[in-house]
């Protein structure tokens, strides 16, 4: 199944800090996040998902991830 788009309620959680509070928005890392078309890599990928089974992971994070393992 294809990845579940994350939801946002709109209301702010006030014990918890956002993500953008607390890492470095002019990181080069962020930048570059801020640069790919998600929604394109999201289409191409999207015919090689099933339509059973439980939902896929997003793919922006597991790109992340093998960037991570490459650095």
């Amino acid at each position: 199944m294809r990845p579940k788009k994350p939801g946002t309620t709109g209301e702010g959680d006030l014990f918890r800090a956002r993500l953008d509070q607390i890492i470095n928005l002019k990181h080069e890392l962020v930048q570059l996040g801020g640069k790919v078309d998600w929604d394109w890599i999201d289409r191409e990928i999207a015919p090689l998902y099933s339509d059973k089974g439980r939902p896929a992971v997003a793919s922006r994070f597991v790109i992340g991830l093998l960037l991570l393992k490459h650095i």
